[in-house]
C-alpha cells in the first residue's frame, strides 16, 4: 500500500524543515525525507547568520546553546595585509552550531505535526501525465517504496539530482566555487567580536577566506575558490598571509569539510506541475557572501504560503505554483541582481589594486557611512540608501576604475 500525504519535502536541512514547518502550520500533512541518519550531519556550513534576518523569520533569540558567538562587524584584509574595519554599535551577526540549529528547526516542525523519515534516500520522482505525484524512496538501504503527495518540495541542497528529474535547469555552472571549512584551536591575536575576511586571488580566487571566532577559544576558518585546490589554498593562507599566518600558524585543525557554493543567483524556473524548489538547489544564495540560510528560509515561507493556497484550491499546475517565483523575486530579485553585479565587480579587481582600494576606504572614512546601515541580507537596497553619501559615490567610482567595462554603476 502506498503512503500518502499532502506535501513531501526532500531534504531535512533548515530550508526543508522551515518549509515543512510553515506548511504544517496551515494544517497540511507533511513528510520530510532526509538521506542521512541524523539531522544536521554532516555539517558543511560555517553558520554565520545575520541577526536581523533571523528576527525577520521569527527565530531570534535562539536558544543559548546554539549560538557560538555574536559579532559587531568585520575586518577586511588585502593580500599584503592592509586592513579596513566596520564596527556597528549593536551586534549584527552570530555564528551558530549548524547541527544544533538544524535540529532546532526540525524539532519545532515535528512539534507542529511534520513527520520525518531519516536515512531515506529519495531515488526519483513519480511523474504521471506531466505532474509530479510523489517520490520513490529507499529507506535504510532497503527496496524502494513509493510515497504519494499532492506537491513535492525539493530542498535537497546543491546536488540538483531531483531538480533535473523535474526537467528544471540547475544553477549556472560557471558561477560555482568550491569551499573548505575547518574548525581550529590555538588561534592568536583576534578580536572575539569581529569576523575577519581575507580578500584576493592569491588565497581565494573568485571568492574570499574567513575567520570566525567562537567563544570557547576556537574558530571556524575557511575559504572558497573558483580555481585551484581549496585545501592547499587554505594552507597557504594559514602559513603565508601576512596577517592570517600570525593568527593561524600554530593552530590545530579539529575538523575539515568541503562544500560547493553557487553564486549565480536564483535559477530561472523553480516550479513545475506539482513541484517547487527551495534553498540551495534553487540557488537562493547571496552572490556576495555565499550565504543561503536566511534567503533560503525566506523563500521557504513564501513557498509554504503558495502551497497552502494550492491545497485549499486543490490546484497544483505550474501556472498556479508560478506565484512562488513571482513572490520571492519581488522580495529578493533586486538585491540578488545587485549582489551578482557586485560579485562580478569584486572578481574583476586584481590583487595589486586591492591594496589601494582598502587604503582609499580607510582614507575617506567609508566605515562611518556603512555603519548607518545594518541590513546584511538585503544588500542591494542597503547600497542604494548609501548612495546619498558622497563618500559612497567616490568609492563606487574608484572601484569601477579597476573592473571590466561591462560592470558599471549605471546598471545598478
Amino acid at each position: 500500500m502506498k503512503a500518502t500525504s499532502d506535501v513531501i519535502v526532500v531534504g531535512g536541512g533548515p530550508t526543508g524543515s522551515f518549509t515543512a514547518l510553515n506548511i504544517a502550520k496551515h494544517g497540511a500533512n507533511v513528510m520530510v525525507f532526509e538521506e542521512h541518519e541524523k539531522i544536521g550531519f554532516p555539517s558543511h556550513c560555517a553558520g554565520h547568520l545575520s541577526l536581523k534576518g533571523l528576527k525577520n523569520l521569527g527565530l531570534y533569540p535562539l536558544p543559548t546553546k546554539i549560538v557560538e558567538n555574536i559579532f559587531y562587524g568585520a575586518k577586511f584584509h588585502s593580500p599584503k595585509g592592509k586592513s579596513f574595519s566596520i564596527r556597528f554599535s549593536q551586534p549584527v551577526t552570530c555564528v551558530v552550531n549548524r547541527t544544533l540549529f538544524d535540529n532546532y528547526i526540525a524539532r519545532i516542525a515535528e512539534e507542529n505535526g511534520v513527520h520525518y523519515c531519516l536515512n531515506s534516500q529519495v531515488e526519483s520522482l513519480i511523474i504521471e501525465n506531466f505532474f509530479v505525484k510523489g517520490v520513490k524512496v529507499k529507506q535504510n538501504g532497503k527496496v524502494e517504496r513509493e510515497f504519494l503527495s499532492k506537491i513535492v518540495v525539493d530542498a535537497e541542497g546543491i546536488s540538483s539530482r531531483i531538480l533535473k528529474q523535474a526537467a528544471l535547469a540547475s544553477s549556472n555552472p560557471h558561477m560555482f566555487v568550491n569551499g573548505v571549512e575547518a574548525e581550529v584551536e590555538n588561534i592568536k591575536d583576534i578580536e572575539h567580536d569581529m569576523v575577519e575576511v581575507f580578500l584576493g586571488k592569491k588565497y581565494a580566487p573568485g571568492f574570499y577566506a574567513w575567520l570566525i571566532p567562537k567563544r570557547n577559544g576556537k574558530a571556524k576558518i575557511g575559504l572558497a575558490t573558483k580555481t585551484g585546490n581549496p585545501k592547499e589554498l587554505l594552507q597557504r593562507l594559514m602559513v603565508k598571509h601576512p596577517i592570517a599566518s600570525k593568527k593561524l600558524r600554530a593552530t590545530r585543525i579539529l575538523r575539515l569539510a568541503y562544500h560547493p557554493l553557487t553564486l549565480g543567483g536564483p535559477i530561472p524556473k523553480t516550479f513545475s506541475n506539482g513541484f517547487l524548489a527551495v534553498g540551495d538547489v534553487a540557488s537562493q544564495v547571496k552572490p556576495t557572501t555565499g550565504g543561503g540560510v536566511i534567503f533560503g528560509m525566506t523563500c521557504s515561507r513564501i513557498a509554504a504560503e503558495v502551497i497552502s493556497e494550492a491545497l485549499q484550491r486543490n490546484e497544483f499546475s505550474e501556472e498556479k505554483l508560478s506565484l512562488y517565483q513571482k513572490r520571492f523575486m519581488e522580495i529578493l530579485g533586486f538585491d540578488m541582481n545587485v549582489m551578482l553585479r557586485i560579485r562580478k565587480m569584486l572578481n574583476a579587481i586584481p590583487d595589486n589594486k586591492l591594496e589601494s582600494i582598502i587604503s582609499f576606504c580607510v582614507k575617506i572614512d567609508l566605515d562611518k557611512v556603512l555603519r548607518k546601515f545594518e541590513d546584511l541580507d538585503f544588500q542591494g537596497k542597503a547600497l542604494i540608501r548609501t548612495l546619498r553619501y558622497p563618500s559612497m559615490w567616490a568609492t563606487m567610482i574608484y572601484l569601477t576604475m579597476f573592473c571590466s567595462s561591462e560592470i558599471s554603476i549605471g546598471r545598478y
